[in-house]
């Protein structure tokens, strides 16, 4: 499935991780769109890292910079991608935001990618 319209563009993402027991954990991001996918980076050792590992299905819809949701959430899938897939995953999120290239630990960072697949 494509990215959904009211994504599309947006410069912040709400993407929602669920914990083991089904607790919903919302957070603000930034993320780069490539064809019909998202890319997002973040702290390996963060909880959404884990959370995504546990149960790859997450939920997403635009927001602002403080996680105020501004249109409709969407189901998708998010995985972690592999070493050998985060120069093109960084290409992307470089290209959309230019303070993502002066990450400064960026040997402690992983790509996600994300995929919707419905409303």
């Amino acid at each position: 499935m494509s990215i959904p319209p009211a994504i599309a563009g947006q410069k912040y993402i709400q993407l929602t991780t669920f914990r083991k027991n089904g607790t919903a954990i919302p957070t603000p991001i930034w993320f780069a769109e490539d064809g019909d996918k998202l890319y997002v980076v973040t702290r390996a050792d963060s909880g959404k890292v884990k959370r995504i590992r546990n149960n790859p299905q997450v939920k997403i819809a635009p927001c602002t910079i403080r996680g105020k949701v501004t249109g409709p959430e969407f189901t998708a899938v998010a995985r972690v991608l592999p070493p050998e897939d985060w120069p093109a995953a960084r290409k992307i999120v470089n290209k959309k935001y230019f303070f993502s290239r002066l990450s400064l630990q960026p040997k402690k960072n992983v790509y996600l990618e994300v995929s919707a697949i419905g409303g």
